[in-house]
């Protein structure tokens, strides 16, 4: 699975996307085609270069950072022309003008890098032998001119040009015969240089995206996870970017959630409003970030590794197979049933499943489910309104309404009792007491002063 198959995931990682500051259009495509990590090991040597790059724009001078940053700028999606080179094919004055500029970024770069230690942290290809061929007068332009100095015959016939102008259409010909002759030349000896070439490119763009990790994780209060060694992820003060970032515009604060899940099931309980699919969401977002290699959202993460990530929300609804939402709902989670029993590491997160349907009903399903996936090898996370009496589950529930506020906090509770607090959190929105405490009185509940 690549990034860009899970960009649109409703979890919130196309946010923390936009919120990079990457520098290329290849940077961010080349990042976008990354495949999502699957082994502890490469995980680990991933943060490992995030790390000192995390370092580096720590310690560096910022001008100097935004010298390296300005220099990114200038990377370019060359992938065709590298292919024609690989392919052998001649190349155009505008392909040898890619390759040489190219070249002479990659050198300018690696001598930046080197400058701090930072050369061996993401390894450039020496290219000076591309650029001499490029650049045989030695001028380090990135410009490409088929110049004098590659051919004395097509020298000596540029001057006839200049001097008898009434020749030129002949000349021009002759001319344009050299300057092909050239071109068949450059191509030839460039060829062996395909694959530095290419790799050049591929460590420009890898370049970018870790300077662009690291300058986010700087701003938005991100953390380096520990990888778990077994089936269990925990979370200090965990918090989702984007909802942050909304209720800060209103003067409001995100309260962080600690949490830990392992194999066996989890279910959150917790009346509407009470924060249940925005611990989901986060959860997600922190799977996919860790296994993408991103800085994670939390004052402290340790997060075990997985082969399939499932995010289940209600109300989904799909247009082009004309499913209702509760149809698309089932579909979706009768996909990570399957998948259990295929012998893959997965993360399933489901929140409030069979939500649009009857309660009896839906409490059913959901108590079925429990059932169905407690034992399998995967982390199950899963929100719910109703009650369910169930052995098989771990139970947290959000504190909820407390001294006139909401408590997102999450505990752990050993019935299956939810609270009931509809009322509570709708009196705090203003909603109007006389519909409050009409409900209240039906619930054989004291009405609350107005």
């Amino acid at each position: 699975m690549q990034l860009k198959n899970v960009i649109d995931s409703p979890c919130g990682l196309r946010f923390m996307l936009d919120k990079l500051e990457l520098q290329s259009g290849f940077a961010r495509r080349w990042l976008l085609d990354s495949p999502m990590m699957t082994q502890g090991e490469e995980i680990v040597a991933a943060y490992d270069i995030l790390h000192q790059f995390d370092t580096f724009i720590r310690e560096v001078d910022k001008t100097y950072i935004d010298t390296l940053l300005f220099r990114l700028q200038g990377l370019k999606d060359i992938r065709t022309t590298i292919k024609n080179l690989h392919n052998q094919a001649v190349l155009d004055d505008i392909e040898l003008f890619e390759i040489k500029h190219l070249a002479i970024l990659a050198t300018d770069v690696a001598k930046l890098l080197d400058k701090h230690g930072m050369a061996d942290v993401v390894k450039i290809p020496a290219l000076d032998k591309v650029i001499d061929i490029l650049d045989p007068d030695g001028m380090k332009i990135a410009t490409f001119y088929i110049y004098d100095s590659y051919c004395a015959e097509l020298k000596d016939l540029r001057a006839d040009m200049r001097q008898h102008p009434e020749n030129q259409d002949d000349l021009m010909l002759q001319a344009s015969e050299l300057e092909e002759g050239v071109r068949k030349d450059l191509s030839k000896q460039l060829h062996p240089f395909a694959a530095d070439i290419e790799q050049a490119q591929i460590a420009l763009a890898q370049i970018d995206v870790n300077m662009a990790k690291a300058i986010q994780m700087r701003e938005m209060g991100l953390v380096f996870p520990i990888l778990s060694h077994d089936a269990s992820s925990q979370y200090e003060s965990m918090f989702h970017p984007q909802v942050k970032e909304a209720l800060a515009t209103h003067g409001r604060d995100f309260q962080p959630v600690d949490i830990t899940y392992a194999m066996q099931p989890t279910l959150i309980t917790g009346a509407n409003m009470g924060g249940k699919t925005v611990v989901l969401k986060t959860l997600t977002l922190c799977q996919l970030l860790f296994q993408f290699g991103f800085g994670i959202p939390a004052a402290a993460a340790r997060i075990a590794v997985k082969d399939e990530i499932y995010f289940c929300i209600g109300d989904e609804q799909s247009v082009e197979k004309g499913l209702s939402s509760f149809a698309a709902e089932m579909k979706n989670i009768d996909a990570v049933i399957k998948a259990s029993r295929m012998n893959k590491r997965i993360l399933a997160l489901i929140d409030e499943p069979a939500r649009t349907t009857n309660p009896t009903e839906g409490a059913a399903l959901v108590s079925a489910l429990l059932k169905v996936l407690s034992g399998k090898d995967m982390s199950l996370v899963m929100t719910t309104h109703y009650d369910i009496a169930s052995s098989e589950a771990r139970r947290l529930r959000v504190k909820g309404f407390e001294n006139g506020e909401m408590d997102y906090q999450l505990v752990e509770v050993q019935d299956g009792e939810v609270p009931h607090e509809a009322l509570n959190i709708a009196q705090s929105l203003g909603i109007d007491s006389e519909w409050i405490n009409m409900a209240r009185s039906l619930l054989g509940a004291s009405p609350q002063p107005v």
